[in-house]
């Protein structure tokens, strides 16, 4: 079990000691399997081997859902030895004989905390039936929780943990709140961006449609923003993710998932539009900037409802954070009366479902929850 902060090389932690391993054995046979819970982090974990892997001569493949799964199967049946995948794909192979998992050396569990959360222990226990009881099992993660720590007992005999401050972020990341009434945090967060001298910024939202909005804000008013959120095909996040790595968009607006998945290099400055559902969440999104050793800046817009969270946050990093105000910006506008807010009061640690004061007349709408941004 590796334990360590975002952004300290977890992943080549276990890409250059699995292919030393693989280079002394034969080849053409599925030999090592990375389950990841976002297609982006699988494509990361992929690219890893690849490049370091080059001339090895060993051979990777990315399985995950929301594309033509034809490919998949044609690059399996050809011979790899690393497979890389999300858990439902990965037992979509399985169920169609198309995966062959009998002679595999090593299991590689990345991000384990949320591969072992109630969402996805189902998958994880059937893809580890299929596996043999003679491998070995590696849990890679920035935060391990007490009762999920107590979950991988299940699946591992003996583990030695290996854990290096991953409690609390990174030291070379400043942190800063700026508190706002809940209407006001999209001309904050304009207002923030046109005074701050940012190369790079990632912005999360709590939800899909908050991160779809605040991006069109932003184009709307000349920046060059992305977005990258689950309700997008696996052709639209990855544009929108090569555009923010290779400079085409200086701004990202994302949801957790993100937080799951994005390796770019040179991330000045993360900006928490709503404030994550929990610390470890905040530790994974601010650990997209101050990476290898380089500073960044965390700003996170916070309503009365966050407090709690702020409390929380201030505990493991052992200080208050400092409150900013931006001088010359209007904290007093009132909310418009067609405004959602002036409605609905959100609450603060919700997958984005507005619950309203008082029943509104005429039938009431319906949500559907989902694991967004995670995909089978």
């Amino acid at each position: 079990m590796g334990l360590a902060q975002t952004g300290t090389g977890k992943t080549a932690a276990f890409v250059l000691p699995v292919l030393h391993r693989l280079l002394q054995r034969p080849r053409g046979r599925v030999r090592a399997l990375v389950i990841t819970p976002t297609r982006e982090l699988a494509e990361q974990t992929h690219q890893a081997f690849t490049t370091i892997g080059a001339k090895t001569g060993l051979r990777s493949v990315t399985v995950y859902g929301g594309v033509d799964i034809t490919t998949q199967v044609r690059t399996l049946r050809n011979g790899v030895e690393i497979v890389v995948g999300c858990p439902g794909r990965l037992l979509d192979h399985l169920d169609q004989g198309t995966l062959n998992l009998l002679k595999l050396e090593v299991l590689v569990l990345d991000e384990a905390d949320r591969m072992l959360d109630m969402g996805f222990l189902p998958d994880v226990r059937r893809l580890l039936r299929s596996l043999p009881a003679g491998r070995q099992t590696l849990l890679f993660s920035a935060t391990m929780p007490d009762d999920v720590r107590t979950l991988t007992h299940q699946f591992m005999r003996n583990p030695v943990t290996i854990q290096i401050n991953q409690s609390t972020p990174v030291e070379t990341v400043s942190h800063a709140l700026y508190p706002v009434e809940p209407h006001l945090k999209g001309n904050l967060l304009k207002e923030l961006l046109r005074r701050t001298d940012a190369e790079s910024v990632l912005v999360f939202t709590r939800t899909r449609n908050r991160a779809a909005r605040v991006a069109e804000q932003l184009a709307r008013a000349g920046y060059a923003a992305g977005c990258i959120q689950g309700d997008l095909s696996q052709h639209q996040r990855q544009a929108a993710l090569d555009g923010f790595r290779e400079g085409r968009f200086n701004i990202l607006v994302a949801t957790d998932i993100a937080a799951r998945g994005i390796d770019v290099a040179g991330i000045s400055h993360v900006i928490n539009y709503d404030m994550p559902d929990t610390t470890d969440n905040y530790i994974h999104r601010i650990g997209r900037t101050g990476r290898a050793s380089h500073n960044g800046d965390a700003l996170t817009l916070i309503t009365g409802e966050d407090e709690d969270m702020v409390r929380s946050l201030e505990l493991i990093l052992g200080y208050r954070l400092e409150r900013r105000k931006v001088e010359g910006f209007n904290y007093t506008s009132p909310a418009p009366s067609h405004s959602p807010t002036a409605r609905f009061t959100h609450h603060p640690h919700s997958t984005g479902r507005a619950w309203p004061q008082r029943r509104p007349k005429g039938r009431l709408p319906t949500t559907r929850q989902t694991y967004h941004g995670y995909h089978r």
